[in-house]
């Protein structure tokens, strides 16, 4: 098992719409990147989103789009154990401080859930928020490579209702 840390948040005082992964893989946690794994659909969606060709930007190009386009990127899970990348492979899994996040940034009206671990364990820890109904939360499809069901048309159709 090896120890993960999320990064810091993605965030300014304009943002809006606060998108939570579960934790970062391994190969985000390498680069220190989110999304950083190339078959992660999440910049490909963010791009339609954002009508902008996130994927030939580079990394800091890429979240200053999203934050002028009043996005935030966050994980649900601050500190976990986990072996490989896999969200089924969380362990001692410890929720990141989102509570005082939104006291801070009170423009954010928008939670989007990115996966099933991330909402789980945002139900877990945050269940009061998801009865606040100053928020909108979004239990959304994952982005990663593992979610194959979904094509990325599928995905963004989805992925469209955060920004309606």
């Amino acid at each position: 098992m090896t120890k993960c840390k999320s990064f810091k948040p993605s965030i300014n005082s304009n943002s809006r719409i606060l998108i939570l992964g579960s934790m970062p893989g391994i190969k985000s946690l390498e680069e220190q990147q989110y999304y950083a794994h190339p078959q992660n659909r999440f910049w490909k969606v963010m791009s339609k989103l954002c009508n902008i060709d996130l994927i030939s930007l580079n990394y800091q190009d890429r979240l200053k789009i999203l934050l002028d386009n009043g996005f935030a990127l966050w994980d649900t899970i601050g500190i976990c154990e986990r072996k490989g990348s896999l969200d089924s492979n969380i362990q001692k899994e410890e929720p990141n401080k989102i509570k005082t996040l939104l006291i801070k940034y009170s423009k954010i009206q928008t939670i989007c859930l990115n996966g099933n671990k991330s909402f789980s364990s945002f139900k877990k820890y945050f269940p009061d928020i998801l009865l606040n109904p100053k928020y909108k939360i979004y239990h959304m499809p994952s982005t990663s490579p593992a979610n194959a069901r979904y094509t990325l048309d599928d995905l963004v159709n989805e992925w469209k209702k955060i920004i309606i």
